[in-house]
Formats: C-alpha cells, sequence, structure tokens
C-alpha cells in the first residue's frame, strides 16, 4: 500500500515542508533509508543521516533544524514526538500487515465450540468442544485450543501456539509463536521406592486483558485454583512461569526467567533476563531485579537488587568493587604475613 506525506502528515497531526504528494510503500531506518520508503530521526546521535539518507520521507521533530541541505526529493514531516509518532505508524503497519480473515477449510473445529466474527483462523488449528473465542480473533496455522478454553476479543495467536483445556485468555493479548499455556505444573512426590509419583495438575492458566508473551514461553497450569498472569504483563521469549504463580499488573520479565512454583509478583515490576525465583516467594510491587540474579527470599515493595543470592543493589555494586580487588587484596595480605613473620624474627 501506498500513503502520500499529505496522508501520513494528517494521521500524525503533524506539518509536511516538502513535496505533500511524495509516496513510500515501505518503513525504513534512517541509514538504511531507500527510495519509496518512510523513516525517523529521533535520536541527535543519527543527525548526519538525514543529509545522506535516500529515504523519501523522514519524520523529525518539530526542533530540528538542519545544517545543510537534505538530499533532493527528501520530504520531511515535523511532529512534536517523531519517536511516538513513528511508534504509531508502525503500529498501524502491522495491523495491516496482519489483518487476515477467514476459516482455512483445513481447520478441525468442534462444532459446540462459539466462534465470534471477522476471525482468522489458519491451516491444521484444533479447536475443541465448547472453545468460546471473541470477535476479531486471529489464530495462525499448527495452533491448538483444548477443551473449555476461553479467548477474549482482538487478541492474536501466532503459529503453533498451545493452550490446554480450561484456560482463559483475555482480550487484546498477542500470544507468540510456539507458547505453551497449561501445561502440567511441575507436580511430584517421591515414594517409598525412591520413584516419583505425579501429582495430578486439576487447575487452569488465567491471563488478563492486554497481556503479551514472547516465543516458546511456557506458562504451567495450577495444581488447584490457577496460575494467573495480570493485565497488562508482557512475557519475553524462553520465559518459565510455574504452577500456581501469579504476576502482577504490567509487570515486565525479560528472556530465559524462571519462576518456580506458587510464587507471587506483584505489580510494575521490571525483571531483567536470566532471572532465577524459588517456590512460595512473594515479590512486593515495582520491584526492579537485575538480569541474571537469584531470588531466594521476599522483596519489599520498590526494592531494586541484584546478585545471586540478591541483595540491594547499592550494596552489590560496592561488594563487587571488593570482588574484584580480591586478587590484589590476597597479594597484599600474603606480603603482610611475609613481613610480620620477617619482623618476629
Amino acid at each position: 500500500m501506498e500513503f502520500s506525506a499529505h496522508q501520513i502528515a494528517q494521521m500524525l497531526g503533524g506539518t509536511v515542508e516538502g513535496n505533500p504528494d511524495a509516496t513510500v510503500n515501505t518503513l525504513s531506518k534512517i541509514e538504511e533509508g531507500t527510495k519509496n520508503s518512510l523513516s525517523f530521526l529521533a535520536n541527535p546521535k543519527y543527525t548526519h543521516h538525514i543529509y545522506t539518507t535516500d529515504a523519501t520521507i523522514v519524520i523529525v521533530n518539530n526542533t530540528f533544524v538542519a545544517e545543510e541541505s537534505l538530499k533532493e526529493g527528501c520530504t520531511l514531516i515535523r511532529v512534536e514526538d517523531a519517536y511516538g509518532s513513528f511508534g504509531k505508524l508502525l503500529e498501524a503497519y502491522n495491523q495491516i500487515k496482519n489483518n487476515k480473515v477467514g476459516i482455512d477449510k483445513q481447520t478441525s473445529i468442534s462444532d459446540s465450540a462459539q466462534l465470534g466474527e471477522n476471525l482468522y483462523i489458519g491451516a491444521f488449528t484444533s479447536i475443541g468442544d465448547n472453545v468460546k473465542i471473541g470477535d476479531n480473533v486471529k489464530i495462525y496455522p499448527g495452533c491448538y485450543i483444548g477443551d473449555n478454553v476461553t479467548i477474549g476479543a482482538n487478541t492474536t495467536l501466532f503459529a503453533d501456539v498451545k493452550i490446554y483445556t480450561d484456560c482463559v485468555i483475555g482480550a487484546e493479548c498477542m500470544i507468540h509463536a510456539g507458547v505453551v499455556i497449561g501445561a502440567d505444573g511441575f507436580g511430584f512426590v517421591p515414594n517409598s521406592e525412591n520413584q516419583y509419583n505425579k501429582v495430578p495438575q486439576i487447575g487452569n492458566v488465567i491471563i488478563e486483558d492486554h497481556v503479551e508473551v514472547g516465543a516458546n514461553t511456557s506458562i504451567d497450569r495450577a495444581t488447584l485454583g490457577s496460575t494467573i498472569i495480570r493485565k497488562g504483563v508482557k512475557l519475553d521469549n524462553l520465559v518459565q512461569i510455574a504452577h500456581n504463580v501469579e504476576v502482577g499488573n504490567n509487570t515486565v520479565i525479560a528472556a530465559q526467567t524462571g519462576v518456580a512454583g506458587s510464587t507471587k509478583i506483584g505489580k510494575d515490576c521490571m525483571i531483567g533476563g536470566q532471572v532465577g525465583f524459588a517456590g512460595h516467594l512473594i515479590i512486593g510491587n515495582g520491584v526492579k531485579i537485575a538480569a541474571q540474579s537469584g531470588i531466594g527470599s521476599n522483596i519489599k515493595d520498590q526494592e531494586i537488587v541484584q546478585g545471586s543470592p540478591a541483595f540491594p543493589i547499592g550494596d552489590y555494586k560496592r561488594s563487587y568493587v571488593m570482588f574484584r580487588n580480591l586478587p590484589q587484596m590476597s597479594q597484599d595480605l600474603r606480603d603482610l604475613k611475609s613481613e610480620i613473620s620477617e619482623l618476629k624474627k
């Protein structure tokens, strides 16, 4: 699809500086701009690229002042916030690109399933008994939707997502490829023969509205009750959420983090990559945890921690300085011992 500078400026509430009829049909980074592409300039470090870019249209802040002549044919759109405006365009572009509708013939859909309007269901998808799917849902090829699952309106499931029975997915969610929701929690009890008996996992997973789950993440069903991902949570790729965990509103968790069973994470937390949580912990609201930290105890509201085991980040940084100096300190200690030994003689 093609859009003119005038149309884009209207969409963003900006003003055109150059040719209002200039058209674009693709997006690009400013340093890689090509003819008929749309780019943006927000970071001052990239300012020099605007004088050499081949992009046809560049979105800039109202405060931008050109110190050199732009390439012929480069049209500017001035806005209050170039980065935010380009983000809006990316979102609109994504919606257009992913605006699929229709149900592929190569699907298996139970007669008892309740389907909303304006759906897209891709090939080789299986939808079980008593499933409820809201309006405008998009389910890409190869997905499995187990019995009694509910999926809210405007949610997207990318290829090969598996949702086990009885789970609930809210509205406006995005579940990326390879995600597994509702697999059994890791529940086993040792017996007298030193073997492990499986504990049946009969709960479910509840994912509230506006949640995004990254590729190949796994969210286990509860033993009893529900594993709960609250509204607005963002999970990165390869995150493991164990049975009966609860993640609070608007918390973000980066890749390769693992949360053990029954741990409760508060709202508005920021958790770096490769963080490991022990089970049955309570993590307060607004907590920040640095990457590769090990969490073995409860954390109070608003704390910032780092390390394994983790402790307050200020103490961690001071301790790390000492740790880096240990080789020299060890040598100093040996020298002192040697001097004391000589003095004793």
